[in-house]
């Protein structure tokens, strides 16, 4: 297989790699992007949680919460520009606000009555693309039951942001103490951006991965098999620390993990707490734009 700039390119993007290592990379596993991630890791070159290039899509996250829950939506525009758009704010804070009346999936959101009309959610979408001339789709959305906490960075308005997270608690204690840790919470899950809630919903596939690549690791300093079982489980433990929600230190207080940080928090909430789930939408995560040159642009333009 012909190794391309552009899948050069797409490696070193991931994994923060040189150029020739990304190269070696991708010729020795044949041109398959996940395996060269890999092969990097075993090498020492690339770390685990470097992501794969910008995403681009434009739009909007909208977050809405009432006493049974909460939901995140992400509403997709081609530009900024209308994102910045006082309709299309508008529009996104309508569906958060509708989806509160659904069950959190985009097919139910997409059905659902949109606020002050007799028009479904899709329609208003429809609409929206014909009046302000830009095509725009509902991506995703999701709920979560119960005493629910809500989080928006980058906010541009009530509800709406970049990136919006949702945290679950389970308490007979104080709500209002319970929401305001668990906004806390909410934070650092924007800043951390955890795998998962604790060790037991991590995809197992993905720890065995990290165990193969721990295990390699490990046998390339020559120590013996019981030495190298040991160090490959602190080197999960480690894992875990990083990419467990309960387990990671607590942006607000890092001398404390966020569990013990709700153990602390238990004191004002007046009862035993528990965080039962969390929701992070970011603006386009996993969503690829073609990249343009944009000088090559303007001079075929000047060409006419």
């Amino acid at each position: 297989m012909t190794i391309t700039a552009s899948l050069v390119k797409q490696l070193r993007d991931m994994t923060g790699a040189g150029m020739m290592d990304c190269k070696a990379a991708l010729t020795e596993t044949g041109g398959k992007i996940e395996e060269a991630v890999d092969w990097l890791r075993k090498k020492g070159i690339a770390k685990a949680d470097k992501k794969s290039g910008r995403t681009a899509a434009e739009g909007l996250v909208g977050v809405a919460s009432d006493d049974n829950g909460a939901v995140v939506v992400e509403v997709n525009s081609e530009t900024d520009f209308v994102a910045r758009n006082d309709a299309f704010q508008e529009l996104v804070r309508n569906i958060a606000d509708a989806a509160l009346a659904t069950d959190g999936s985009v097919e139910a959101v997409a059905s659902a009555t949109y606020p002050g009309a007799s028009k479904t959610i899709d329609q208003a979408v429809k609409d929206a693309i014909a009046t302000i001339g830009e095509n725009m789709a509902l991506r995703r959305a999701a709920r979560l039951d119960g005493t629910v906490a809500t989080y928006v960075h980058n906010s541009v308005g009530e509800g709406l942001g970049k990136l919006g997270v949702l945290v679950a608690l389970e308490t007979a204690g104080d709500k209002d103490a319970a929401r305001a840790f668990g906004r806390q919470v909410a934070m650092h899950v924007a800043a951390t951006n955890p795998m998962a809630l604790d060790i037991t919903d991590l995809d197992q596939a993905a720890v065995e991965r990290e165990r193969a690549i721990f295990s390699d690791q490990a046998r390339a300093s020559g120590k013996p098999e019981n030495i190298i079982e040991k160090m490959v489980e602190g080197r999960l433990r480690k894992f875990y620390e990083e990419v467990c929600l309960v387990k990671q230190a607590f942006v607000i207080n890092p001398d404390l993990t966020v569990e013990k940080a709700l153990a602390e928090a238990e004191k004002e909430i007046g009862a035993p707490a528990k965080i039962t789930g969390f929701i992070r939408f970011a603006l386009g995560e996993g969503v690829e734009k073609e990249e343009s040159d944009f000088a090559a642009e303007v001079a075929a333009a000047a060409k006419g």
